[in-house]
């Protein structure tokens, strides 16, 4: 693989300009598709075949409602003391009706006064208007959302409480926060720190953006022919960028240390692809092989989220084995600090070599490799400690919405005035002949369960094949009690005779999910586990090293989804990372927590121990092999992991609510399975077994190898020479 990397520089190298001029034409032909063939997103999540979705399918095709348009729930409190029937509350809320109905798209908006449909509590002090509009959900316009705001805030000038909560107000698809643009920023500092050259750095972070530039474009363009979720573009976004960066980071790495060992431009590049580069397809394919694998769960969205994502990071590893050896052609010696380009050329690696061993990182590795019991035991009983919260995860797909927006105050007035349970109401679908009958008899005994505090007559459909029941539960939709609820409906109503009945609702279909994702979640992890434990015995041809590699991070998950649920559901430091809610997390979170994070720490691993094993095969001893890899590429994964933390974390402070605790997760998990898994357990766990670490039974080495090393690239104590062009060109800097 080295040497097939290595021709594809060589080709990037001597062509260039062409190579420069594809990625443009790509990415310029991918805005203009985006620009004329992009559809719209959904914000809702389901699974085909679910009791849930399965239900609600029904009731679409029973009472007529499956194309329904997108609601507002518009509530209105009156003042302390008094009642929302008094002549004058009551002319403010006819007055507020008359203006929402006559609102750009709206097709209707109720009256909670009118006797023949109240909406209001007992007390008659809160009540609400729904408000019907003509588009789908997530098609309401900016202007119309305005126009109903300012509406309420009409009505509040009367002295009414009004607020406004519903999907017709649901925030669009996910946007660049200042957060997010920041991130961008300090990874460019990181990368001017790193290289100590802003053009180099500036260069990264461009073949980076062109990069996930592409992949997000064509999931635009994707968007016109396949219903997508708003969140697709943003999670590939977000790993597209971060690994894109990571990838070109690795190779222009190496080149630079190609062109400080005395090799030539050209002969720089074709080393760089053919080493970094092949660690750079070697953890791309990791990555892909954990986004793809989410198939397995078999979730619609989730597969479309992951199989986006797999194809953005695709992209990404072509930008960095093509369009960064070009450009880097085109930089030249120009890619090393001012100070370095003249010794560049004479030099001839010992200088290099003999700085290696000097600095922090030196020290680090000396003192870990010497105290590799301590550094193994302590940082295994941090993480495990950080892990406890994990064990009382709870997962749910209803968001909360931020504290202190119209949302949330709104709902907090229908919990004040209706109960907690009004916010999440279950929906019973009774389907078959005598539909209302069968509905009526369920409806005493549903009343007599736990957590259920109404259960509204039957609702049938016109010719009384189907029927619909809304039971509301005491408790708020979040809640564990409503989930049982749900369980406990489920189970009440099997055993009845008559109808089919189906229990459904945003409760029921995100316990629905989260039940999805737990049966999944063991499937895909031997799939993804066990694929990449494969291509790393076939890159390391050794079984420890792997192993080692893959309890390390089920360490670093442990870690990662306990930290995100001491801060998202207990809310422990939720104030630090601008957390505006606290309850379950979002049940995507831990399998696409998990399968990024795989994907991500292999790269780590590979791209670490891959010197340690060039430094092996070259002759070195177990402990000098560990010491020399870990000064040549530790360097680099610093960086490389900075820079992940801080485009993760970016992601955190404002943007997508379901984005919020994924990013958090990533970028702690990041930190840990950096600076913690492969920089100390790592190098500790190796230097124990010595030898016996890159063993291989004898049955399993007739395995291919792959030199993703390079070693038939490097031989020692051959440099190749600069031509005469090359030495009046660096002189002329």
């Amino acid at each position: 693989m080295a040497r097939s990397l290595s021709r594809l520089g060589a080709f990037s190298h001597r062509h260039r300009l062409a190579v420069v001029l594809v990625w443009l034409v790509v990415l310029v032909g991918g805005g203009v598709g985006a620009a004329t063939l992009a559809g719209e997103t959904s914000n809702t999540f389901s699974i085909p075949g679910q009791e849930s979705t399965t239900a609600l399918e029904r009731i679409g095709e029973e009472f007529g409602t499956g194309s329904g348009g997108a609601t507002a729930r518009v509530v209105a409190q009156a003042p302390g003391g008094q009642t929302l029937t008094t002549p004058a509350n009551a002319a403010a809320i006819g007055n507020l009706v008359t203006e929402l109905g006559g609102l750009p798209g709206v097709v209707s908006a109720s009256d909670p006064l009118d006797p023949a449909a109240p909406a209001v509590n007992a007390d008659q002090t809160t009540g609400y208007s729904t408000v019907t509009y003509t588009a789908a959900t997530g098609e309401v316009t900016v202007e119309q959302q305005d126009a109903l705001l300012a509406a309420v805030d009409d009505a509040r000038d009367a002295g009414l409480t009004v607020e406004v909560a519903g999907d017709a107000v649901a925030a669009g698809p996910p946007h660049a926060a200042v957060g997010e643009v920041i991130g961008v920023v300090m990874a460019l500092v990181i990368l001017a720190i790193t290289y100590g050259s802003l053009i180099t750095a500036g260069m990264n972070l461009l073949t980076a953006a062109v990069g996930v530039g592409i992949g997000v474009l064509g999931i635009t363009i994707t968007t016109g022919f396949a219903d997508l979720s708003s969140t697709t573009s943003a999670l590939a976004g977000m790993l597209g960028l971060a690994v894109g960066i990571d990838y070109a980071l690795f190779i222009v790495s190496r080149f630079r240390q190609e062109l400080r060992r005395g090799s030539s431009v050209g002969t720089a590049v074709g080393t760089a692809v053919g080493t970094a580069g092949s660690a750079v397809v070697t953890a791309g394919l990791t990555v892909v092989i954990a986004l793809a694998g989410l198939f397995v769960v078999g979730i619609p969205f989730l597969t479309q989220m992951g199989v986006a994502a797999a194809a953005t990071i695709v992209v990404a590893v072509l930008v960095a084995l093509t369009l960064v050896p070009a450009v880097l052609s085109y930089l030249g010696y120009r890619a090393l600090p001012r100070k370095q380009r003249a010794a560049a050329v004479e030099t001839t690696g010992e200088l290099e070599d003999a700085a290696g061993r000097r600095g922090f990182l030196a020290g680090w590795i000396t003192a870990v490799t010497r105290r590799r019991v301590l550094s193994l035991v302590l940082p295994m009983a941090a993480l495990g400690a950080i892990s406890i919260p994990f064990f009382s995860m709870q997962t749910t797909l209803v968001q909360t919405p931020p504290e202190g927006t119209t949302q949330a105050s709104a709902e907090q007035l229908l919990a004040d005035g209706f109960g907690a349970g009004f916010n999440g109401p279950l929906t019973v679908l009774f389907d078959g002949a005598g539909a209302s009958r069968a509905a009526t008899q369920a409806s005493g005994s549903i009343a007599e369960l736990a957590d259920v505090a109404v259960v509204t007559p039957p609702i049938p459909n016109a010719d009384d094949t189907a029927a619909l029941l809304t039971v509301v539960p005491v408790s708020g939709p979040t809640n564990e009690a409503t989930e049982q609820l749900v369980a406990d409906l489920r189970a009440l109503l099997a055993d009845t005779d008559g109808p089919s009945a189906y229990v459904t609702g945003a409760t029921a279909v995100s316990v629905d999910v989260a039940q999805a994702l737990d049966d999944a979640l063991p499937v895909y992890l031997a799939l993804v586990v066990g694929l990449a434990l494969v291509l790393l015995v076939l890159v390391f041809r050794s079984l420890l090293v792997p192993l080692v590699g893959v309890l390390g991070f089920l360490l670093t998950i442990g870690a990662s989804l306990g930290a995100t649920v001491a801060v998202f559901q207990w809310g422990w430091l939720a104030d630090a990372v601008a957390i505006d809610s606290t309850g379950p997390l979002i049940s995507l979170t831990p399998i696409l927590v998990i399968g990024i994070l795989f994907g991500l720490a292999m790269d780590y691993q590979i791209f670490l121990v891959s010197r340690m094993h060039e430094a092996h095969a070259h002759g070195a001893a177990p402990l000098e092999a560990i010491r020399t890899g870990f000064r040549q590429a530790a360097p680099v994964v610093v960086a490389a992991a900075l820079i992940m933390f801080s485009v993760f974390a970016g992601f955190v402070p404002g943007g997508d609510a379901t984005l919020k605790s994924i990013a958090f997760a990533l970028a702690t998990g990041i930190a840990f399975d950096a600076f913690v898994v492969r920089m100390v357990l790592v190098p500790a766990a190796l230097a124990l077994l010595g030898e016996r670490a890159w063993w291989l039974p004898r049955w399993l080495r007739w395995l291919p190898t792959l030199d993703v090393e390079g070693a038939d690239l490097e031989r020692p104590g051959v440099r190749p020479q600069k031509d005469q062009r090359e030495l009046v060109d660096v002189a002329g800097r």
